[in-house]
């Protein structure tokens, strides 16, 4: 891990997520009934969970809107959550004077063109291992781990290593 990513991380205050592609492995299900699903990844939501414990308060901004997301974000306790939002640099910019908190302090996980003008402005903009080329040129970062697969953990445990916080929310566990 980067010294540089550390720096960054050490400032962030609040993590942004999108959904498809980082918090599901990108593909879209629908039923004959015209309902969809999503597979979430439960490492990545005990990331998110240990997250807020340690103080970083979450949010998510998708383009796309289900209400399998808003339960998934419900059960996680993500309290900012933003959905059928194209343009999310406005969504942030809105969330952000809400919050009393500057882009610096902002760490977001994308891995689509539409997650790009939030990760190149932000403090520490990241994008997972199978994001588009283009997009991962302009992060800060690049997880190892693809999206839906335990980057958005990784991401996490970044966060919480540059604030010297890893160590303390693993023992709440032991």
């Amino acid at each position: 891990m980067s010294t540089d990513l550390l720096q960054r991380g050490k400032q962030i205050k609040l993590a942004v997520f999108d959904v498809d592609g980082v918090l599901t492995d990108g593909r879209l299900y629908f039923l004959e009934d015209g309902s969809e699903f999503k597979t979430f990844n439960t490492l990545d939501g005990q990331g998110i969970k240990m997250l807020m414990a340690a103080g970083v308060q979450t949010a998510i901004i998708s383009g796309r809107k289900t209400p399998v997301v808003e339960r998934r974000a419900r059960n996680l306790g993500i309290p900012h959550l933003y959905q059928g939002r194209e343009d999310k640099l406005v969504v942030l910019d809105e969330l952000l004077a809400q919050l009393n908190l500057n882009y610096e302090q902002v760490a977001y996980l994308g891995d689509d063109l539409p997650d790009l003008p939030v990760i190149r402005r932000v403090g520490l903009g990241m994008a997972v291992a199978n994001a588009a080329s283009f997009v991962r040129e302009h992060a800060h970062g690049i997880t190892q781990a693809r999206g839906g697969e335990g980057a958005a953990r990784e991401f996490c445990e970044l966060i919480l290593r540059a604030q010297g916080r890893l160590d303390a929310a693993n023992a709440a566990y032991l």
